[in-house]
């Protein structure tokens, strides 16, 4: 029986973040793979609060939402560092984490999910939001410097996913024209190996994220 075990979505960004974290510490594990539209006993047993993906277990003792589950992951195993040793630097990485989380992410979301004037609002929002993290990743090649670190783990979404979902809407927010810097950086974060090697494949990805990119759909949710 596995030491551990993580109960996941392969199409979900917030389980692709732990299972990156795990894979930069070198931390074997058993993948659980969760049906979101039946969720098994033992998922609503380990996270009866949330009852979401990912649910890491460890010696069965569950630890439920993503950036807390990285966060234990780098106290616990040895390895590459995820978070920054300086206690400032350490504290601004988990600024930006709750930055993507709880602003970044969801107007993304919302700007192509959102009809009519609240979409054109979400538009605006996320376009603004984004000139943030342009400003942050300039000059570097990571968030986290040289090495892939927590905040760019927490941006997997806007690395990877809402690529497919422009794609999918015909929208253009995130460009190269408008955001060089970050953009720069979604090409080099998602032809690394660490990343590219926990990326769903594109094709599936499309297929399961077309029906969600209608207007009117509003299922993102941060805090998983």
């Amino acid at each position: 029986m596995a030491e551990v075990k993580l109960f996941g979505c392969g199409y979900s960004p917030f389980s692709r973040r732990v299972e990156m974290a795990l894979k930069l510490k070198g931390v074997e594990y058993e993948y659980i793979e969760e049906d979101l539209s039946n969720k098994s006993p033992l998922l609503l047993k380990y996270n009866p609060i949330h009852k979401k993906v990912p649910v890491l277990l460890h010696n069965d003792k569950p630890i439920a939402e993503s950036s807390i589950i990285i966060e234990y992951i780098d106290e616990t195993w040895e390895g590459p560092s995820i978070l920054p040793k300086d206690p400032y630097e350490r504290a601004m990485a988990r600024f930006w984490v709750k930055f993507i989380d709880e602003k970044c992410g969801v107007a993304m979301w919302k700007a192509f999910a959102s009809p009519g004037e609240e979409g054109e609002k979400a538009k605006e929002e996320a376009a603004q939001l984004l000139k943030f993290l342009e400003e942050e990743i300039k000059g570097k090649k990571f968030f986290g410097g040289e090495n892939i670190g927590l905040v760019d783990i927490a941006a997997n979404f806007i690395g990877y996913w809402f690529g497919i979902i422009q794609q999918i809407a015909g929208l253009e927010l995130l460009t190269k024209e408008k955001y060089p810097n970050l953009c720069k950086w979604v090409d080099g974060y998602i032809n690394h190996s660490l990343v590219k090697d926990n990326l769903p494949p594109k094709d599936k990805m499309t297929e399961v994220l077309k029906p969600l990119a209608q207007p009117g759909y509003s299922g993102y949710k941060p805090k998983v």
